[in-house]
């Protein structure tokens, strides 16, 4: 009876320190902080792509290529020049003309191929011609179709002729002559050289377009 009496009176005091402690448990977990659970991750924004504009580049060369191509028809019209010139070879001078019907003096010479192949009228006397606009050009820099002026008089320009290339130039030199090819390097007309004008359209568009690009500056350079 006695040890029946002590089994009962232990329980009764076991149980409510369960039931506080099952309790301390519940309020525990209630408590506990959020981060003890396992947060979402939060997504992170893609990286848009951005497109950014940039001019096309020209293709290497493409320069080059469109100032050969312009080169090459400026040699063409001169070559017209020169072989229109030597098809009138042999036409017999005449002060004033201008015709290979009637003959040619020197500047008439010029004013007829100048006319016939490029459509050009040109002044009439030598020394007009010497004195129009027109792109000088030294004598290491002569090409086909150049006018050529001399100095057989005197002191003033009183001859013109078509430079062929190769030290060569056709003319209509004087009275009792015909049209003929001569070279530069003679003596005679070496001493009487006097300057040379460039009067095609193209090759003198050629000319002036053959600038070299600037190199960049340094920024770096004091």
């Amino acid at each position: 009876m006695r040890s029946l009496l002590i089994t009962w009176l232990s329980a009764c005091l076991v149980l409510p320190v369960t039931a506080v402690q099952a309790k301390e448990a519940v309020s525990a977990r209630a408590a506990a902080p959020a981060h003890a659970k396992s947060a979402p991750r939060a997504n992170k924004p893609k990286a848009r792509t951005q497109h950014v504009y940039a001019p096309a580049k020209p293709k290497a060369g493409t320069i080059v290529q469109a100032h050969a191509a312009a080169q090459h028809a400026a040699a063409k019209e001169s070559t017209k020049v020169v072989n229109r010139a030597i098809d009138v070879l042999g036409t017999p001078y005449r002060w004033g003309g201008t015709t290979p019907k009637h003959g040619f003096d020197c500047s008439g010479l010029v004013n007829y191929v100048y006319r016939d192949v490029q459509n050009l009228e040109l002044p009439r006397t030598s020394q007009e011609l010497a004195r129009m606009d027109g792109m000088k050009v030294g004598k290491k820099d002569l090409k086909p179709g150049d006018l050529i002026f001399f100095k057989i008089h005197g002191r003033n320009v009183d001859h013109v002729a078509i430079y062929m290339g190769h030290d060569r130039f056709i003319h209509a030199p004087r009275r009792g002559e015909s049209v003929r090819i001569d070279h530069l390097s003679r003596p005679y007309w070496k001493t009487r050289f006097a300057s040379a004008k460039r009067v095609l359209p193209q090759m003198v568009a050629t000319s002036e377009q053959q600038v070299r690009p600037r190199s960049a500056p340094n920024p770096h350079k004091s």
